[in-house]
This record gives structure tokens, C-alpha cells and sequence, in this order.
């Protein structure tokens, strides 16, 4: 008898041992799903963000694993397995491409078998996280356009209650025009400038509605909304001759009259050429490409904060339904003074500008 009870101890004690050493080489499984594509500079600044936080959250060793996640989309440690995709929708944007797109995402995330899946942006938020929602998957966003409530995920910002949290812009659109009024005192009038997308849409609507509330140090005479380049351009050159300055919200969807997608910083680079008066713009993305200001609603931080999470999420065994949504602080004032430059704007008052950009993506790229 006595004899039995080592052989069972024994037996235990290897059954232990190996369920221990599985627990210790278990490796999460982290599926992220950008809304965008690779070349777009927001994609790049949340990748940064989120990169930054898998190292600082131990899911990342170091800067050449981050290296290796960013060019190939794909990465296997001894404790994760990541992989991202693409939806594109910049390009892809009509209802057939972007129900073939979510078939194709959810037809690779099904067979990857995700701990966790993080959304980037408004269009992976609502095609991939319609299919998410009231699963045993947990799920984080970023990039959502102020209301996280809208997409019914979640029951409240504090306490969202199902397998879905994550992080939503709050957006600086006052303060960006803020902060031009204090460089061009003299600025009384502006008008909106965006394409037809449902980001850019919902931005200009805010901007609107700021205007009407009084709350903005400029009046708003008029606002575009269209995904037609042409149309762009002539209210872009029209509206010149009537406002002293632009808010330019988005024109990542424009198509050319053959209804072919219009690269943004091409799009970008004509405006920059043709367009006289100062601007601001939503995040630093457009800084980069060479618009003149911004109060940045940092992609960086977006990320970051979804990285965070899903921190708590994989490592601390929290559940997404006690994580309260989030809108990050602000990113830098910043500007671009080559632009400035081509605008005759003084940049130089001391303190207001807290970060400088000195090329145009844009131009670069495409030179006028």
C-alpha cells in the first residue's frame, strides 16, 4: 500500500509538473486589425503606439521584435503569437469591398483562434466588432470618433459590461483653431474641408456644431463633405476667395473621375500648392504631410492605450466588461514650418508651439 502511495505521488507530482510548464510556455494569441493600410501615416503612428506598449507591457523583448511585428505583420515569441490585417478602406470603401474585406478578415481570425483582438479605428470597430460583440473573445478599439456608445458594444463608458472596451478620440478641433487665432490674430473666418468618409463626416458635424454653440474663436462659413477629387478641388479654390482659413479634416477616400482612389498625400500635395490660406487639421498625421497646425489627437497614444489594456486583459486576468473606455490626453501642439514658411506665418512666439515638423510628406513625394 505504502508503495502505491509514491507511485501515485510520483505520478502527481509529474502531472503537476508538467501542467506547470505548460502554463509557463502558454503563448497569447493576439489578433489586431487595422481599419487603414500600411503607407498611411496614422497606421504608422498607432503601430508605434502599440509596438511602444507590448514592450513596456512584456509582451514585446525588444525594439527588434517590435522591428520584425511592423514589417511583417506577423510575430512568434516564446510567449506571443501576433499577426495583423489590413482592411484598407481608404481604398476599399464601397459595400460590396468592405463586406468581401470583413468575410476575408474574420475567415482568417476564426482559424487563428484569438485571446484577444484589438480594432483600429471606426471601420474595423463596426465590420469586424459587429461579429465580436456578445462573444467570449475579449475585444479592445482604438480609434473610435467620439461616441463608443454608438456601435452598442458597450452599456456605459465607465463600465462596459460586455467582452468589448477600448479607446475613442475625443478630438481638439477648438483647440487647434485656438491656437492658429493666437498665431494669425487677424483670422476671422473658416471653412471645412473634408471628403464624403464617415471619419471625416462625422468630424465635420462636430466642427458644426461646435460653431453653433459659439464655442469656436472663428466663424464657420461653410463646410465640404464629397469623395469626388474634382469637386474637392474647385470648392477648395472657390471657398478661397471667401474664409481666411481652412480646417482640413480628412481626404484619405477621394476618387478621381474615373473612380479610382486618389493617394491622400497627392491630394494633399494639390492643395498645398493652390491653397493660400492657413489651415489646421486633426492629428499630426496632416502636420507631417504638410499641413501648417495642429493639436494633436495622438494615434500614438490611441494604441498605446489599447495596449494597456490588453495588458490588464491578458496578463492580470481582467475582464473587458469592468475596463472603462478612455480618451487619451492630448497630444503636442505642433507645426509645420515649411508650410509656415510658404504661408508667411510666424511660428517663432515663445512657448505656444511644442513640437516642429520640417518637411512636407507631401511634397516630397509629390512636387508641384
Amino acid at each position: 500500500m505504502k508503495r502505491s502511495w509514491m507511485v501515485i505521488g510520483v505520478l502527481l507530482f509529474l502531472c503537476c509538473a508538467a501542467f506547470s510548464a505548460h502554463a509557463e510556455t502558454k503563448k497569447f494569441r493576439i489578433y489586431v486589425v487595422s481599419s487603414y493600410h500600411r503607407e498611411y501615416l496614422w497606421s504608422q503612428d498607432t503601430n508605434q503606439g502599440l509596438c511602444a506598449a507590448l514592450k513596456d507591457f512584456k509582451f514585446l523583448d525588444n525594439d527588434q521584435q517590435a522591428a520584425e511585428f511592423t514589417k511583417n505583420d506577423f510575430l512568434e515569441t516564446d510567449t506571443l503569437v501576433i499577426k495583423k490585417a489590413w482592411m484598407d478602406t481608404k481604398h476599399k470603401s464601397k459595400k460590396d469591398e468592405l463586406a468581401a474585406t470583413t468575410a476575408s478578415v474574420m475567415n482568417e481570425l476564426n482559424a487563428f483562434k484569438p485571446d484577444l483582438v484589438l480594432l483600429g479605428d471606426d471601420n474595423a470597430t463596426n465590420f469586424i466588432g459587429a461579429h465580436l460583440a456578445g462573444t467570449s473573445v475579449p475585444v479592445v478599439f482604438w480609434g473610435v470618433d467620439f461616441n463608443p456608445l454608438a456601435y452598442g458594444y458597450i452599456d456605459t463608458i465607465d463600465h462596459p459590461g460586455h467582452n468589448v472596451t477600448g479607446v475613442y478620440q475625443s478630438g481638439y478641433f477648438k483647440e487647434s483653431l485656438e491656437v492658429l487665432k493666437k498665431l494669425c490674430p487677424e483670422l476671422k473666418t473658416f471653412a471645412v474641408l473634408s471628403d464624403g468618409s464617415e471619419t471625416g463626416r462625422a468630424k465635420s458635424k462636430v466642427i458644426a456644431k461646435l460653431a453653433e454653440d459659439g464655442q469656436l474663436p472663428l466663424r464657420l462659413v461653410d463646410q465640404v463633405a464629397t469623395n469626388s477629387f474634382s469637386e474637392w478641388q474647385d470648392r477648395a479654390l472657390e471657398l478661397q476667395s471667401r474664409v481666411d482659413a481652412f480646417f482640413v479634416v480628412n481626404h484619405g477616400t477621394l476618387k478621381d473621375d474615373a473612380g479610382a482612389s486618389v493617394d491622400s498625400l497627392k491630394a494633399g500635395a494639390w492643395y498645398l500648392a493652390n491653397i493660400k490660406k492657413p489651415e489646421v487639421s486633426p492629428e499630426k498625421q496632416f502636420v507631417q504631410e504638410g499641413m501648417l497646425l495642429s493639436v494633436d489627437d495622438s494615434g500614438y497614444k490611441q494604441a498605446y492605450e489599447a495596449g494597456r489594456m490588453a495588458d490588464l486583459i491578458l496578463h492580470q486576468n481582467k475582464n473587458p466588461a469592468d475596463i472603462a473606455v478612455i480618451a487619451p490626453t492630448r497630444g503636442a501642439i505642433m507645426v509645420n514650418r515649411q508650410r509656415a514658411k510658404m504661408l508667411g506665418v510666424d511660428v517663432t512666439q515663445k512657448g505656444l508651439i511644442e513640437e516642429f515638423i520640417d518637411r512636407s510628406a507631401a511634397l516630397d513625394l509629390y512636387p508641384q
